[in-house]
Parts: C-alpha cells; structure tokens; sequence
C-alpha cells in the first residue's frame, strides 16, 4: 500500500486560491478536508454505450458522499466504434484511444485529485480509461456503463444484436428479405441503452477492466437496465474514497501477474481481438512492452481452451446470458488453477478473495460458462498468426471460425481500403473461394486502423460466411464470425507482404497452425517490391500528426 491519506490537497492556506475558485461552484472549506474524487463521466447522446451514465455517476457520487470524499465530475469524449465514420479515408475510433487517456492525465494531475472513478463502456473509451488509471498511479476504478439487451430472434440468433442489421442488409442485397423486413430488424435489434450485446470490444474490454482488479466483482456484465448497476456504481463510489484513505493505488492492482491473468481470461471467453492491441498499450504504461505480451498471447495460447460460449461463438447466449452465468468470477473459478491468486484489487482483497466471495444471484449455466475438464473448444478463444504475408504477427479469433474453415486456401481478391471492399461485396462480385484482402487500413495507413465488421457481416448476410475468408491489416469487432485474420504487420503502409499481394495469389489461413501463408515465390515477392510504391495521404489536424507517429499493430498501435 502507498501513503494513507491524512488531509485534503487543497487545505493547506497555500491552496487558497484553488478552494476559492472551487467555491464559486458551491464547494464549501470543510468539502477539502475530505478526498477530492474525480469522476469522469464519458456520457454521450451519441453512443448507446455511454447513454446511461449521467445517471450512473449520480449514484457514484452517493457512494462517495457516504464513504466521506467530495466528488467532482468532468467529461471525457466516447467515440462508438458502430457510429463512427471515415473521413477523408482517416478514421477516429482507435485514434481517440490516446486523447482519452491523455485528457484523463490532464485532468487528474492538473487539479490535484486524490481518486478517480473512471465511467465508460465503449471500445477506446475503456482501454483509454484503463491506460490513464495506470499511468496516473493514483487510486482508481472502473465502473462499466452494462450491456444492452437483445433484440427479437433474427436468422440464426435466438437474439437480435447491433450487428443484425448489417447481416440483414447483406440478406438484403442477396434478395433473401424485403426492405421492410431489413427496416424491421433495424428498429428491433437494439432494444435498450448500453454496451453491444455481444462479445465484442466493448464487452470484452469491460472484462479487461474486472479481470485486472479494476472494477466491483461481477460488475463488468451486468445489463444496462438491471439495478444491480445502479448499486455497482454506489459501490464504485465507496471504493474508491476507502482506495485513497488506504493509500491503495492502480500501480498496485495494474501488474505484470494481473495482465498474465487477464490474458488467461481473455483467451478463456473468446475476446475481441482489439484487446491485444489495448493490452499492449496498457502494459506500456507499467513498463511491459508489447513484444513482452504477444509473447504471453502465443504461449498461454497453445493451453488455454475456450470455457465461455459468447456471440459470436455461440448465437444462443449473449452478454446478458454471460452475466446471469456468474460472469468474469465464475470464469476465474473455473481456472484457477492456472491463474496467480495474489494479485491485489480495488476491493483492498486478493483477486482469489473476490471471486470465492462472489454470490451469483442467477445460479451456473454450464451451456454458457463450462470448466476446464469439458472446454467448449481445445482451441483458445484468440490467436496470434505468424507467416510470410504476417512476418510481425496477425491475430485470429478461433471462437467465431467455424470449424470446417478454421483451415482455408483460396484466391486473393484485392482491396485499397474497407470502402471499395463494401462497394465490391455489395454489387455481389465476391465469390466462394474468394480470400478478401483490404489493406492500407492499418493504424498509418488509414489512417487509424477502421474495424471491418461491415464487410464481414454482408458476406454472412449473403451467405459467404463460410465459403471466402477476409484478412486485413484493420482490425474486426469481437462481433465478426466466418474466417479472418485481421492486425496483419507489417502493415501495407509500411511496406509489409500485403503490399504486395495481387488478385488471383493463392492464400491459406490456418488458424490450427496459426499460419497466415501467401502462396508467391520470394524471387517474384522481390519483383514486386522493386516496384512497389506508396504515396501518404494529404492529412491534417490530429489525424496528420497521428499517422506521423503511431506504431504498427503488433506494438499496440501506441503513439511514438
């Protein structure tokens, strides 16, 4: 434990004039002889993720009221990962993962807080959150805004999702389903405020955040809706003044052992393959570097199999199934015996102490969660893929590749971008056998690495899921099934294989061997590097100063 608290920052007669200025808000002298709590609240009409939480961070500042802190809350911005568009060819999902932790720092340092609670849900949003928490070193948690609730039954969910309107417009385009029925599953998949209801970034990054210690136990999946997160948020609140009269900080929680243990989890649910990049950043900022985890990724790969069944790797159960299912403590229940027990977490208990103390008010549900001795695949949930077209690393997710093309040859079809990719797939000229290549979609060449879950779900919508393969050095949504490989690295703007490829090259993707292999000699590779050329887009504001200084994939696409 660090340094217990003992007086306010702002109490001492040198603090005048930051207590006065306070005070013009309606702070009172006797509010700075109490912990100071940020809260920062990453509410947004935009993002469904993020709608509830003004109403959340009311209840963290109760929490705080009655565990004797002063709460004061600010924003932070939220992009959503579903809404957020391209332009000029740049896009600013993964990008705005920096300002977030940047703006947390600034906030937190330039006014002196004593804690922090941190509220989001989303893609970059959490992993921002997380990677500021870290590098701050101050006591912090996280509070998750919930999933939300799914939609009518839909194809082949028993429950709609965010992404069902996407594989209805491919159904659509196929001429499977009227405009109607595509108007109709687009005001029904998304029923409620919060989180995708699958096991995409945003969920997965939430698990992140429990699973590291940093958040209530059993709190990371609880629905948007239920009032179970009305009182996790309570709680959050009285952790966190506890965390700072305790001197209890996110250096102490954030470990080498949490992150190992974090990854064993990750693999054990079937993750989004975006949290390979958001770990890498966040163990950045406790002195890991990224080579350090794709290394752990690999090794704990090759015996961690997939215990949790979460869309996409099952169409039966989703997020809200997963909470009622016991959730991130009754997956570490389940592997205990391969994760470090000691690992400290924001309760001031050891992980072990909090996921043996954890009541789950719904009871097991072995068809959701299952044990080690009976895993639900030998296969881990994500795997890092290696070859001549990936000489840097890949990642797969073998939870969402069905079994019959966890092995695929086919022929490259080429793409500059994810918008020609869409315009081809839906004018319908992709076909069976076909390996989709979009690159320069990388964290430069975008720039900012766009997500690929709109190409992939009009392929499932035109029934390709299983008969092409899509590989990319973008990124996908934890939502995406049918067989890719996606943070391909070197990127194409970096001068990597995928560069090179040209339509009609045989390409296999073995997702058993964790193979990424473009069929091409190196004499001919060599021909075509010698006339390879790249031509940096015309970029400004953040955006030029991003693909300046952004690192590829495999390093976490962290910022130079």
């Amino acid at each position: 434990m660090g340094k217990k608290f003992e007086r306010g920052r702002f109490a001492g007669e040198e603090m005048l004039s930051c207590r006065t200025l306070y005070k013009a808000n309606g702070f009172r002298d006797e509010d700075f002889d109490r912990p100071v709590i940020g809260i920062c609240d990453s509410f947004s009409e935009i993002v469904p993720g993020h709608n509830n939480l003004r109403r959340l961070a009311e209840e963290v500042k109760y929490g705080v009221y009655r565990a004797g802190g002063t709460p004061v809350e600010f924003g932070s911005i939220a992009v959503c990962d579903g809404v957020c568009t391209t332009h000029e060819g740049a896009n600013y999902s993964l990008p705005s993962r920096e300002l977030v932790a940047d703006g947390i720092e600034i906030m937190a340092r330039a006014h002196r807080l004593d804690g922090i609670v941190l509220l989001g849900s989303c893609d970059k949003t959490v992993p921002g959150m997380l990677m500021a928490a870290a590098r701050l070193d101050i006591p912090a948690i996280f509070l998750a805004g919930g999933c939300m609730l799914g939609g009518p039954a839909f194809g082949e969910k028993r429950k709609s999702d965010s992404t069902s309107a996407q594989e209805a417009q491919g159904m659509y385009q196929a001429g499977k389903i009227s405009r109607e029925e595509l108007a109709e599953i687009s005001d029904a998949c998304c029923p409620t405020t919060g989180s995708c209801q699958h096991m995409a970034t945003a969920n997965s990054m939430c698990i992140v955040a429990e699973a590291l210690g940093m958040s209530v136990p059993g709190s990371a999946m609880i629905p948007a809706v239920y009032n179970e997160r009305l009182r996790a948020a309570f709680k959050s609140g009285e952790i966190v003044v506890e965390m700072v009269r305790e001197g209890l900080s996110s250096r102490e929680i954030v470990t080498e052992a949490s992150i190992r243990n974090t990854i064993k989890l990750l693999l054990a649910v079937g993750g989004s393959t975006n949290c390979i990049l958001h770990i890498c950043a966040i163990a950045r900022e406790v002195g890991m570097d990224a080579e350090e985890v794709m290394k752990l990724f690999e090794s704990y790969g090759e015996s961690v199999p997939l215990i949790a069944r979460i869309n996409p790797a099952s169409y039966e159960y989703d997020a809200e199934d997963f909470y009622k299912a016991g959730g991130v403590p009754q997956v570490q229940k389940e592997l205990e015996s391969i994760l470090e027990k000691g690992c400290m977490t924001v309760t001031g208990k050891t992980a072990e102490e909090n996921w043996r103390g954890y009541r789950n008010l719904y009871g097991e549900n072995r068809d959701v969660v299952t044990s080690l001795d009976a895993p639900f695949s030998t296969l881990s949930g994500l795997a890092i893929m290696r070859g001549n077209l990936a000489p840097d690393s890949a990642v797969a997710k073998p939870a969402a590749i069905a079994e019959d093309v966890r092995v695929f040859r086919g022929r490259a079809v080429c793409f500059d971008g994810e918008e020609a990719a869409n315009a081809a797939i839906g004018a319908r000229k992709i076909k069976a056998g076909d390996v989709v290549v979009v690159r320069y979609a990388g964290p430069k060449g975008a720039p900012g690495m766009p997500e690929m879950f709109k190409p992939m779900k009009l392929l499932y919508g035109q029934g390709l899921a299983k008969s092409t393969a899509l590989i990319t050095d973008g990124r996908f949504s934890g939502t995406n099934n049918g067989c890719f490989v996606g943070h391909i690295s070197p990127e194409a703007a970096a001068g990597g294989p995928i560069a090179l490829v040209e339509d009609g090259d045989e390409i296999t993707v073995d997702v058993l061997e964790r193979k990424l292999t473009l069929h091409v000699s190196d004499e001919e590779l060599a021909r075509r590097r010698a006339n390879w050329h790249y031509e940096e887009k015309a970029l400004h504001g953040y955006m030029k100063r991003y693909a300046r200084d952004v690192e590829s994939a495999d390093k976490g696409a962290i910022l130079r």
